[in-house]
């Protein structure tokens, strides 16, 4: 009995997977259809005209975009909001940052060792036997040194 039950689970199991490999695999997608609008021609005769498709349709939406732009002409702002009292006692509580001299490379996006600017080197630090102060390493990474006059 279970020897029957075993053949019935996997024949139902490889008649589902057949199904689905139909459903996702072979079946073609229905068309969609074309999308279509109707509008109606600013000239009558314009919509009529086989050569003119383009011109009329291109002529309707310009009327429509003009429709709307000058309906924007019209919104009325009401402007009470700024003699308010809650309005009025808002105050400014923006936090001055102050670089510290640690924000990083001045251009994240290039290739490492290829930064498009001279930087300076850190005076705080102690510097290199043979090295002075203000001395600058170029694009290629070779340190650069003021010359003593």
């Amino acid at each position: 009995m279970t020897s029957l039950i075993k053949k019935i689970i996997i024949s139902a199991v490889i008649i589902v997977a057949l199904v689905l490999v139909y459903i996702f695999f072979i079946k073609k997608a229905p068309d969609p259809g074309n999308l279509t609008s109707s509008t109606s021609s600013p000239t009558g005769l314009a919509a009529l005209s086989p050569t003119n498709t383009t011109g009329a349709q291109d002529a309707t939406v310009d009327t429509e975009f003009l429709s709307i732009l000058l309906s924007v002409k019209n919104i009325k702002l009401n402007d009470s909001i700024f003699s308010d009292k809650a309005f009025i006692n808002l105050r400014d509580s923006s936090i001055v940052l102050t670089p510290d001299g640690t924000e990083g490379r001045t251009n994240p996006f290039a290739p490492i060792g290829l930064d498009t600017t001279n930087t300076q080197v850190n005076t705080n630090l102690p510097t290199q036997p043979g090295t002075t102060v203000g001395a600058t390493v170029d694009q290629t990474g070779v340190l650069k040194t003021p010359k003593k006059n």
